[in-house]
């Protein structure tokens, strides 16, 4: 019975302390207070390095014109500068092959110009001839006006040597019809009344003489005016085909200035087609990606030709963010990076413990949804925090996290067992609650 106890004792140590609880309960404290230990909600996605601005990524090189590739400048991997010229081409098209295309089209240009002044000239000697005739005109009109004021004189003083000669007239008929009645009477002798029938005689000749002169001088005043109208008619032909040879000549000088413009456009656009034979670099990068190759090939207007990455960049990374998390970003929100082929140590909720992260904070959100689904948000590097290494190429890849609210470990525990999403957060949120707290 001694020996059964004593056994029984060594195996169940019922006298002897226990140290298992005690580590157990200090296990459990420990664990409860880390529950309330604080954890930095986030939103976890991967992305790639890009640039901020557009004009500082990949870019290509296009041919604007169409051509065959005569020679090479650069080969992939170069360094190159704004303005450095990458290919030759030469001319395919059958219009242009001329070697003096340039040059031949100067000259008709010069042959249309010169035509045109010669137009101006013509219309500048007829204006002048149309301005003559009408002087012309002028002066004869005056002369043919002074000559009716003229004639309408002359009538006047044939119209009172007319009255008087009428007045002569009756005076010396009726001198005859009283010398008649005397001779009847045997009063006057027959040779006084062959005076006095002279005498009427000679009086109804100058009578038919005043007529006839007033007459003619009568004729003599329409004939002028039909003298002004001939001449008017005669002058207004001779004025408007001058006028329709002025406008023909005008027409043709509009239109000869159209083809001057005209071949003018097509100068300028001969000249800027020779400058497109030399496919020159845009800006300072390194030519990559050849699309073309070899000495002879024919390209179309628009094909890429060479890729140039740009040596001046503003590296920034671009995140896809599915749709629930991207109300919980805003612009300014704080970003933590690891690149690829960086060493890194992550603690997601402590970020301050990480090693090997790189600080960024959001610069532009999407409001539209990419073809994949998500929102395309934009990341530049933190000015307060580390710069980012200097090895980063673009299209490297990142794993980012995005830093939300400060929450106790308990709290994080129960909303992911919960299936919560964490809680909305801005940048600004802990300054205002420090105004409140201030404020009271």
């Amino acid at each position: 019975m001694t020996t059964e106890s004593s056994s029984y004792q060594k195996i169940y140590k019922i006298d002897v302390p226990n140290k298992i609880s005690r580590i157990l309960i200090i296990l459990l404290v420990v664990f409860l207070l880390c529950l309330f230990l604080p954890w930095t909600q986030n939103i976890r996605t991967t992305g790639q390095v890009t640039t901020l601005r557009q004009e500082q990524r990949v870019q290509k090189v296009n041919s604007i014109i169409p051509g065959q590739i005569l020679r090479w400048y650069v080969k992939e991997g170069d360094k190159v500068k704004a303005g450095d010229t990458l290919v030759q081409l030469t001319e395919i098209k059958d219009d242009y092959l001329d070697p003096n295309l340039v040059l031949r089209t100067n000259e008709q240009l010069t042959a249309k110009q010169q035509s045109v002044e010669f137009y101006e000239s013509k219309t500048t000697a007829q204006k002048n001839q149309l301005a003559a005739l009408q002087n012309g005109l002028q002066i004869k009109l005056n002369q043919l006006n002074n000559k009716l004021k003229q004639l309408d004189m002359k009538i006047e003083s044939e119209n009172a040597t007319l009255v008087s000669a009428q007045n002569d007239y009756n005076i010396a008929s009726k001198q005859y019809q009283r010398q008649q009645e005397l001779f009847n009477q045997g009063l006057v002798s027959l040779t006084q009344l062959e005076q006095r029938n002279q005498a009427l005689q000679s009086f109804q000749a100058r009578l038919v003489t005043a007529q006839n002169n007033l007459n003619n001088t009568r004729q003599e005043v329409l004939n002028t005016q039909l003298e002004i109208n001939g001449v008017q008619q005669d002058n207004t032909e001779k004025i408007n085909k001058i006028q329709s040879d002025v406008m023909s000549n005008m027409s043709q000088i509009a239109t000869s200035q159209g083809d001057v413009s005209k071949l003018k456009n097509q100068y300028s656009n001969y000249q800027n087609r020779a400058k497109l034979y030399y496919i020159i670099a845009p800006q300072d990068g390194q030519v990559v990606q050849a699309k073309r190759s070899g000495i002879g090939e024919i390209i179309k207007d628009g094909e890429t030709l060479v890729e140039i990455v740009p040596t001046q960049l503003e590296y920034a990374v671009e995140l896809y963010v599915a749709p629930l998390d991207i109300p919980l970003l805003a612009k300014g929100n704080k970003i933590r990076f690891i690149f690829d082929g960086f060493p890194a140590i992550v603690f997601s909720g402590w970020p301050q413990a990480s090693y090997g992260t790189f600080g960024g904070k959001v610069e532009v959100i999407e409001n539209t949804v990419s073809s994949n689904g998500k929102y395309r948000i934009l990341v530049s590097p933190d000015a307060t925090d580390k710069p980012w290494p200097t090895q980063l190429r673009l299209g490297t890849g990142t794993q980012a996290i995005a830093l939300l609210k400060d929450v106790p470990i308990w709290y994080e525990l129960w909303r992911n067992i919960n299936g919560f999403p964490p809680d909305f957060y801005t940048a600004n949120s802990s300054t205002q609650t420090d105004k409140k707290s201030s404020s009271k």
